[in-house]
């Protein structure tokens, strides 16, 4: 790893960071105004020139309405090897002479050469000590003076702290909340919208193949949308909201990035009691998994109905998990 490489760890932390922003649809300016960090630190941190604290990434990842297990436990990581690389760091070692007259280093003493005498009369102990004395007197003063000249040029030059760091001209705050609402928001992208931002999961199910699905709802769009992770390439999602005749939106796995990470449907409004039903499609073929739920009027939770419909979903063996909501997943 050549200098100021970032650690493995630390890349694709970075790489990760970056997927997350991409996700959120800002910008590294718009990124600084939306959070408490300035754009110079982002750029760091999405680059891998240095790690951020777990303050940022969490702030990231409300943003792109991502969890902040996996981005957290990838900075702990690269936190521990970062630790582990470097080592304390040794002082040069001094030279002792050997009895063949030649120098070999020994660490951590320092070797006083021998006084030697040029001749005439030695000099008499209280010499020495006067004349020490006034030395150590004289030196003390001049590195009691330097050290003030220093302590004031230090303060004077010291960095910006973290807070400093923001833009010389303040930008008024760009909206952090949703970007539709409601009818506005049919048939939008849930990240892009902002809708994301604080969902909550009405209903999950984790499938035959060991995929999951989860039925989504925006308190604040009003809007619902399916998400699936854990599956394979060609690995299908639907969404159907208001029974056999109302809205659908679907969602395939089509490369092996979306397979490491989730897709998600569109959003389709949802008014008070409208049934909301996901259905899995396998790649493998064969009859797929689906699940409903019933929103209740003015209350974001619902009545999960069981695995129906197609047929591989068995009820008995508990999968389909629902009438519970959860912040932030």
């Amino acid at each position: 790893m050549t200098a100021g490489a970032p650690s493995p760890p630390g890349a694709r932390l970075a790489a990760v960071l970056q997927q997350l922003r991409q996700r959120t649809g800002l910008s590294l300016a718009q990124l600084a105004n939306t959070t408490t960090y300035s754009k110079s630190s982002w750029e760091r941190y999405l680059n891998g020139k240095s790690l951020p604290p777990r303050s940022a990434v969490k702030e990231l990842c409300r943003l792109a309405g991502e969890p902040a297990d996996h981005p957290l436990a990838l900075l702990d990581i690269a936190r521990t090897d970062r630790t582990e690389d470097t080592g304390p760091t040794r002082g040069t070692p001094v030279r002792q002479r050997t009895a063949t007259g030649t120098d070999t280093p020994t660490p951590g003493f320092a070797t006083v050469p021998p006084d030697t005498v040029t001749g005439g009369t030695a000099p008499r102990a209280t010499d020495y000590a006067r004349t020490g004395h006034r030395r150590v007197n004289i030196v003390t003063a001049l590195m009691s003076a330097c050290a003030v000249v220093l302590g004031a040029l230090v303060l004077a030059h010291l960095p910006p702290t973290h807070r400093e760091e923001a833009p010389p001209s303040p930008m008024p705050p760009a909206a952090t909340g949703a970007l539709c609402r409601h009818t506005a928001c049919q048939n939008k992208d849930p990240i892009a919208t902002r809708c994301a931002a604080e969902p909550l999961t009405l209903a999950e199910h984790e499938t035959a193949t060991g995929a999951w699905i989860q039925i989504r709802y925006s308190q604040e769009c009003g809007t619902s949308w399916a998400r699936m992770w854990g599956a394979v390439v060609k690995d299908r999602v639907e969404m159907r909201v208001g029974g056999r005749h109302g809205s659908l939106h679907s969602a395939q796995v089509t490369t092996r990035k979306e397979a490491d990470t989730y897709v998600h449907t569109l959003m389709s409004v949802v008014s008070p009691g409208t049934p909301v039903q996901a259905c899995f499609s396998p790649a493998a073929g064969g009859e797929g998994e689906c699940f409903k739920v019933l929103g209740r009027a003015g209350s974001p939770s619902a009545v999960h109905t069981g695995c129906f419909a197609c047929h591989a979903c068995d009820q008995d063996t508990g999968r389909g998990r629902g009438g519970r909501a959860v912040r932030g997943a």
